[in-house]
């Protein structure tokens, strides 16, 4: 779309770019594979909770309704809110942001560059969800009592997290700002 600018890196000797090559390509290949795993995420289960007479797989929205069922409330708000409104939210603004590039939008090239640093700043905390259960996994290991492991839910998820977050990042920012006359 935009030519390298006439020159290369002094320290690396790699041309240099006036904006990053491929950085819509980049950006859908890193959302589809946040949503492709994404979906192993919520289907498998997140905990195997072993204790000494049962076995309990949880999914993501199974330990949602474990918690309502246990009145923990806010905890299941929580969860709720940070296993699969957020990663949607993060899909559909990503979504959102790469098709809005070059146009004009409902949204103008200032609310469409805050909208991707918030993308950016929540990816940081996403991963809140896979913590936890390494915490869970770690803490509650009471040999042939009770164990807690994660699942393949917890791996997916992380990868999800991740691949969301490489999706943000790829976006070259200034691509929103592409067409816009007035430059807010």
């Amino acid at each position: 779309m935009y030519p390298p600018l006439a020159g290369t890196c002094t320290r690396c000797g790699s041309a240099l770019h006036s904006r990053a090559p491929l950085s819509l390509q980049r950006t859908i290949a890193w959302l589809l594979a946040g949503l492709i795993a994404y979906v192993p995420a919520s289907i498998y289960p997140m905990l195997l909770t072993s204790t000494l007479f049962e076995r309990q797989e949880s999914t993501i929205l199974g330990g949602v309704v474990d918690l309502l069922h246990h009145g923990s409330f806010g905890d299941a708000v929580i969860v709720f809110v940070a296993s699969v409104v957020i990663p949607i939210g993060k899909f559909l603004a990503i979504l959102y942001l790469v098709r809005a590039v070059g146009q004009h939008r409902a949204l103008s090239a200032h609310q469409r560059q805050l909208m991707l640093e918030i993308v950016e700043f929540i990816g940081r905390w996403s991963m809140i969800d896979v913590f936890v259960v390494a915490i869970l996994s770690a803490l509650v290991q009471l040999d042939s009592v009770a164990t807690i492991n994660p699942g393949i839910a917890a791996v997916s998820f992380a990868l999800s997290v991740v691949f969301t977050m490489l999706a943000a990042q790829s976006l070259d920012s200034r691509l929103i700002w592409d067409g816009s006359e007035t430059g807010t």
